[in-house]
C-alpha cells in the first residue's frame, strides 16, 4: 500500500514525540539577550541557544564552515594572551602547554568529517544523513576550560548544534571570556549569534538546571567522578567523560628508550592534568632494569620510599569517591 503524504507526516510526528524531539518553545516573556553568549540563567542561556539552533538550520553547511573557521583562526592568534588568563585564573598545569592545547585546535575536525551513506538494491535507494540533536547541554572541566569548550564548540556547531556550556566554577572567568570572543567571531564571520551560550556564574545547581532542562537534548559532560554520575542518572541521552587514569605495559618486546622517553613527554604534559595521561607503569622484569635507566636519561626521577610518602602527604587529599 502507498503512504500518503499524510500518514508519513503522522508517523514522523510519533516518533519525535516518542523521542523526546518534539519542538522547544521559549516561556512566554522570557528573555534572552545576553552579553554576546553569557547570561545569567539556564533559562536564558538555553532559550537563546534554541534560537540561535532555529537560525543555523536555516543556513548553508559552507555557514557552519566559517563559523569553524573563526573559532580556530581566533584560538590560534590569541592563545598566548588566552593561555595565560586560563593560567593565572586556575593556577594548574604549565603555561607554554595551555597555549599549546589551543593553538592545536586547528586540528578538531569539523564539517570535512561530516559523511552521508548511500545504499541501493532492489527495493531502492536508502540515503543515511546526519542530522543535529539542536540545542547540546556540555559541562566542561577546570583542567582544559577552554580548550575544552572550544573544542566541543568546533564538533558541535559543526554537526549543525548549539550548546550551552555550564563551565567549572574555577575556570568560569576564562570560559566566559572565551564565548564572548567566539562569538563575535562568529557573528563578524555569518551573522549568526550565541551558537554557543554559557552561564555566567556556574554552580552544581546550573548544571543540574542544564541536565534536566526540557531545552537541552543531549548532554556531553567532562568533568570529575560527581558530575559524570549525574549526568549518567539524569533521563536524557549523554557522553560522558569522566576521570580517566590510563595504564601503560611495557613487555620485552618494547624499546626501552622510545617507551620511556614516549612516557614521560605523555605524563609530564600540563603537569599531568590531562585524563589521557600516563598515570602507571607495568614493566616485566625482563626490561625493567634498561626502562628504569632510561627514565633517568629523559628527565625522570626515582623516589625512595621516604620521599614517596612525603610527596603523597603534600600533593594528595582523599577525595569522598
Amino acid at each position: 500500500m502507498q503512504a500518503t503524504e499524510t500518514a508519513i507526516r503522522q508517523v514522523v510526528q510519533e516518533v519525535l514525540a516518542q523521542l523526546g524531539r518534539a519542538p522547544f518553545t521559549a516561556a512566554a516573556g522570557r528573555s534572552v539577550s545576553g552579553d554576546w553568549g553569557v547570561f545569567p540563567t539556564v533559562d536564558q542561556a538555553v532559550d537563546a541557544a534554541n534560537a540561535a539552533f532555529k537560525e543555523l538550520s536555516k543556513r548553508p553547511i559552507a555557514d557552519r564552515a566559517k563559523a569553524i573557521d573563526s573559532i580556530r583562526k581566533l584560538t590560534t592568534e590569541q592563545a598566548e594572551e588566552l593561555g595565560r588568563l586560563e593560567f593565572d585564573e586556575t593556577k594548574i598545569g604549565r603555561l607554554d602547554h595551555k597555549i599549546e592545547k589551543l593553538q592545536i585546535l586547528r586540528l578538531v575536525p569539523g564539517v570535512e568529517f561530516l559523511k552521508t551513506d548511500c545504499f541501493s538494491g532492489d527495493q531502492g535507494i536508502t540515503l543515511l544523513e546526519q542530522a543535529p540533536f539542536g540545542v547540546i547541554g556540555a559541562i566542561t572541566p577546570v583542567t582544559h576550560s577552554l580548550p575544552t569548550l572550544a573544542g566541543n564548540a568546533v564538533s558541535m556547531i559543526a554537526s549543525g548544534n548549539t550548546v550551552v556550556f555550564n563551565a567549572h566554577p574555577s575556570g568560569a572567568r576564562i570560559a566566559a571570556e572565551g564565548v564572548r570572543r567566539i562569538n563575535r567571531a562568529i557573528h563578524a564571520a555569518t551573522g549568526l549569534e550565541n551558537l554557543i551560550t554559557i552561564i555566567e556564574k556556574p554552580t552544581l545547581e546550573s548544571a543540574a538546571a542544564i541536565f534536566e532542562h526540557k531545552g537541552v537534548r543531549l548532554l556531553v559532560v567532562t568533568g570529575g567522578p560527581a558530575v559524570a554520575r549525574a549526568a549518567l542518572e539524569s533521563r536524557k541521552r549523554a557522553i560522558v567523560a569522566g576521570p580517566g587514569n590510563p595504564p601503560v605495559v611495557v613487555d620485552e618486546t618494547a624499546c626501552a628508550e622510545n617507551a620511556a622517553k614516549c612516557i614521560i613527554k605523555g605524563c609530564a604534559y600540563d603537569n599531568n592534568l590531562l585524563c589521557i595521561g600516563e598515570k602507571e607503569v607495568f614493566a616485566v622484569d625482563a626490561i625493567y632494569p634498561k626502562l628504569m635507566d632510561a627514565f633517568a636519561r629523559h628527565g625522570g626521577y626515582q623516589l625512595t620510599r621516604s620521599q614517596m610518602e612525603q610527596l603523597s602527604k603534600i600533593a594528595f587529599t582523599p577525595g569522598k569517591d
